[in-house]
């Protein structure tokens, strides 16, 4: 009895520190995404060419400073819009979800779950253009969050079937 009492607070405790990272992490998001409605492609090449002259001027070879100012060139308007749309909408989603969780709403349990498979589809989807480890590590930090769901889900029922 006592280690499952134990054993139900370390889940309760990892699902709830769990979710305070998912809404840092969707607050950030959201955070990037407007920042990215007002950074289009030339602003953004001119902030990379800013922030990385002295360095190229110290070593033109520079790995970093080269890296980054070809992944600006690439930048397009279309990816602008993309980026906006996506972070913003994931971001929002993922914040709406963890308020439902918070309240403790039955059913935004499994809504979460799907969402959650949902949301780790698409990054492995998007894995295989980029090969972000970044994608894969999200992946990996929601596939904890459903199973922790999914046990504080399963704690939450058995409580209230054992009050009522």
């Amino acid at each position: 009895m006592k280690n499952d009492i134990y054993k139900n607070n370390i889940i309760h405790v990892s699902f709830e520190i769990g979710l305070l990272l998912k809404g840092i992490h969707a607050l950030m998001e959201i955070i990037g995404g407007v920042f990215l409605l007002f950074l289009n492609p030339n602003r953004l090449n001119w902030l990379t060419r800013f922030l990385t002259q002295h360095e190229l001027s110290e070593d033109p070879k520079d790995w970093v400073a080269n890296f980054l100012i070809s992944l600006s060139s690439s930048f397009s308007i279309s990816t602008q819009h993309f980026a906006v749309f996506y972070l913003i909408s994931h971001g929002m989603i993922k914040c709406i979800l963890i308020l439902l969780l918070l309240f403790k709403n039955l059913w935004a349990y499994p809504l979460t779950i799907v969402s959650l498979i949902l949301f780790i589809a698409y990054q492995l989807y998007r894995y295989t253009f980029t090969q972000s480890v970044f994608l894969i590590i999200l992946s990996i930090f929601d596939a904890v969050m459903i199973a922790l769901t999914y046990l504080e889900y399963k704690r939450i029922k058995a409580n209230s079937h054992s009050i009522s």
